[in-house]
């Protein structure tokens, strides 16, 4: 477990300049597996260069992610209606995360509030929060206000004890960021029929001027692991530009069904929404499907159970919804314990392992706001801990992903 913020210099020079890294990328880019240019589940031919072998002269993790220049104070909530047009980098953006990237610090329920009653407008038509903007549209936005601050002391038993349980979560904390360790089977955000979530369970955490803690990105409800939480809305403009600038860097461990071969590789695809009365899922798209969005994720076999199962870990590249997920059941090799992607027929649970989904957020490392790098690392979640127990896996084997591009 990582508990600490690391204070970097920042690094000069290209991958050209860094042989090492150079020849990194390229070995890995021998073993990647694309959409476009090979038919679906054909493997590509020869033996895949491996890129996991472990170095003591290449830079750490943590190191080849940039320090952020410190970010200014966000500009203050508007008090009357303006319209705003949506930019480049906001396309394809969903309503409700680009109110929160342009405004940190608002709540979900708020942002729900504004859109349901209308006062939101896209190129003067209502919107819902999950419709997706596209460059150059104008957006109506209403007078925005921070919800009323937590008088001091003021908290219920049942807030303290809310309170004491993001304590517990807690991997990283200062006076701008909270790193938490959400559990499988707590939702991050509300919805139908959630009535506990992270986001509600933030407000006991608002300071003295009405600020909550925001979310600064999302983890499906059974995931668990490293959760990235803002504590000012200074510190959220910087995190949200971060992630959309593609300077955060994560890994993911998963326990998946089969060996993928090649061991190490890289999964590139268009994915697109499908939705029905009962569920909604990510399917492969074409490119110029409607809705569809390119999703990249590097991956490398850590560990096998023989041939039935596999520790993979994984880094994304974009933050597509059950990106992973998605990724994996594409490649034939599911994700252990998932209700939407396992789609092995005839493939018997391995007596011992629950069936819950095995996929752990497992370390983020991001420029802090204020300068140096934040770098937490999650511990295995119990269901997890117990099949690699059964498994005789070795959590503290080195992770070849740390080798993996990351673009």
């Amino acid at each position: 477990m990582s508990r600490r913020i690391k204070r970097t210099l920042p690094r000069s020079g290209t991958s050209e300049d860094r042989p090492g890294r150079a020849r990194h990328q390229q070995k890995f880019r021998q073993g990647e597996r694309t959409q476009a240019n090979r038919p679906s589940g054909l493997r590509p031919g020869g033996k895949p260069a491996r890129f996991g072998a472990e170095r003591t002269d290449k830079p750490t993790f943590a190191e080849k992610t940039k320090p952020a220049e410190v970010a200014a104070e966000p500009p203050a909530l508007p008090t009357k209606v303006q319209t705003v047009v949506v930019t480049p980098d906001e396309d394809n953006m969903r309503v409700d995360r680009f109110l929160e990237a342009r405004f940190p610090g608002l709540s979900f329920s708020h942002i729900q509030r504004i859109v349901r009653k209308g006062e939101l407008r896209v190129n003067g038509k209502r919107a819902d929060s999950k419709d997706r903007l596209e460059a150059g549209q104008s957006v109506r936005i209403p007078p925005l206000r921070l919800d009323a601050p937590k008088l001091a002391g003021a908290l219920s038993e049942a807030e303290q004890k809310t309170l004491a349980a993001l304590k517990e979560m807690m991997l990283f904390e200062d006076d701008d960021v909270l790193v938490l360790n959400k559990p499988a089977g707590l939702a991050v955000q509300g919805g139908s029929g959630t009535t506990r979530h992270i986001d509600q369970m933030l407000e006991v955490m608002r300071d003295a001027k009405g600020q909550k803690p925001r979310l600064v990105h999302r983890l499906d409800k059974e995931t668990s692991g490293c959760l990235l939480v803002a504590k000012t809305r200074f510190a959220a403009t910087a995190l949200t530009g971060a992630f959309r600038h593609r300077s955060a860097r994560k890994i993911y461990w998963a326990l998946v069904a089969g060996v993928p071969k090649p061991k190490q590789g890289r999964i590139s695809t268009y994915l697109a929404k499908e939705e029905s009365e009962d569920e909604t899922i990510m399917r492969i798209a074409a490119h110029g499907d409607e809705g569809a969005s390119h999703a990249v994720t590097y991956y490398a076999v850590v560990e096998t159970a023989g041939n039935k199962l596999a520790w993979v870990s994984l880094k994304p590249v974009t933050g597509r919804t059950h990106q992973l997920r998605a990724h994996m059941a594409h490649i034939g090799h599911p994700i252990v314990g998932d209700p939407k992607y396992f789609n092995r027929e005839n493939w018997e649970f391995p007596g011992g392992l629950q069936n819950r989904l095995h996929l752990l957020a497992r370390r983020i490392v991001i420029p802090h706001p204020r300068g140096g790098v934040i770098d937490a690392t999650a511990p295995l979640p119990p269901h997890m801990v117990q099949s690699w127990n059964l498994l005789g896996l070795e959590a503290s084997r080195f992770d070849p992903i740390e080798n993996a591009p990351e673009e």
